[in-house]
């Protein structure tokens, strides 16, 4: 069988063969390694292609058996070359991000972040399509893992972070200066963002079915070298605890919840005697509901609402721990998150020590006798 000629239209084919089956079983099909160090880039969308994955697929289409890739080149250097010579162009990637590459991604985080404390929509897939064609060498995934470093260094100072961007290890080192000293520089806009997320106190749906979700996996982060000290208006759980409104706001969510939960499950009659406590007499009484089990059992229902995601630290009192731990078969901390877009929650039963690591943050002092 003769081979067929090398041309850019073979390239061409493979690329939307990529396009079209996945890079997985794309790269599954070719039995080729993923490339580490060069990748083809298209110049109109910024979309990266493995070169050796590619080649493998232009040398099969030209006939060739045995290795494909191993025929042609002789590992990405000429790989890439090849694909040079047919007029495509490659970029080196795997290098480490540079300080220009991190400060773009910081601030387009801190954009994002900007529009969702406003409510204002935006996509976040937008968004790193056109930071690739400023980051030419660095691909869709690997620009969305940076986006969930800046969310782990938010994370570890108890920050707000974007709702999608899971916060996730292996910080470079230069990305948590950067984000520092974002932070530091922008104290006033951050703030301004914080006031936006204070403001959205009222729920973003009025819906029941379905919101309840298990305990989200924590997966632990390492401590930054250095705790870093912010101003107590940037102390966002702290100011969540303060907003009277979205407290409020949450509770009445949560009595409808309890409500239509004990209406389901065939106690209309409970859902009519639960008590909103807090409502009634103040706070004080270590939790802010009381409500029932279908069995008639009481549940004392404490509840902490945040418009950021489930992740999201939160004040406890020592009147809430306490009781926690002197009614442990009753207790409830409902933690609802994400209220001003579509309220879920979850729930943590018994004693507040058994699901939480616990920080202080102020102490009663009075003098010493001497």
């Amino acid at each position: 069988m003769k081979n067929k000629p090398i041309s850019p239209d073979a390239v061409r084919r493979a690329l939307a063969e990529f396009d079209d089956v996945g890079r997985s079983y794309f790269h599954e099909k070719y039995a080729v390694p993923r490339s580490r160090e060069y990748m083809l880039r298209e110049p109109v969308s910024g979309k990266l292609y493995d070169v050796l994955a590619v080649t493998a697929a232009v040398a099969r289409s030209a006939g060739l058996n045995g290795e494909p890739v191993n025929v042609l080149t002789n590992g990405e250097d000429d790989a890439g070359q090849l694909l040079v010579d047919l007029g495509f162009e490659v970029v080196r990637v795997g290098l480490d991000w540079s300080s220009a590459e991190v400060e773009a991604t910081v601030a387009d985080y801190f954009e994002m972040l900007k529009l969702e404390s406003l409510g204002a929509p935006y996509s976040k897939a937008e968004h790193n399509e056109q930071l690739r064609k400023q980051l030419t060498t660095r691909s869709r995934s690997s620009i969305e893992l940076k986006h969930q470093n800046i969310s782990a260094v938010l994370d570890q100072m108890q920050l707000p972070y974007i709702r999608g961007y899971k916060p996730r290890g292996n910080l470079q080192a230069l990305l948590r200066e950067t984000v520092l000293r974002h932070v530091d520089r922008h104290r006033e806009a951050l703030q301004a963002v914080m006031d936006n997320f204070d403001a959205q106190v009222q729920p973003g749906e009025e819906r029941y079915i379905g919101v309840l979700v298990e305990r989200p996996q924590v997966v632990e982060l390492p401590a930054p070298q250095q705790r870093t000290r912010l101003p107590r208006k940037l102390d966002y759980a702290a100011r969540e605890e303060r907003n009277r409104l979205l407290g409020r706001g949450g509770e009445a969510w949560t009595v409808h919840y309890e409500q239509a939960r004990l209406a389901a499950e065939g106690r209309p009659d409970l859902a009519g005697r639960i008590d909103w406590i807090s409502d009634r007499l103040g706070d004080g009484a270590g939790y802010d509901i009381l409500s029932y089990e279908r069995s008639e059992v009481t549940r004392f229902i404490e509840v902490k609402t945040t418009n950021a995601g489930p992740l999201a630290p939160f004040i406890v009192t020592r009147n809430e721990l306490t009781f926690s731990e002197e009614f442990p078969d009753a207790f409830c901390l409902y933690r609802l998150f994400e209220f001003a877009s579509a309220p879920r929650l979850f729930v943590l039963r018994g004693p507040l020590a058994d699901h939480v690591q616990l920080e202080a943050i102020d102490f009663r002092a009075r003098l010493k006798a001497v």
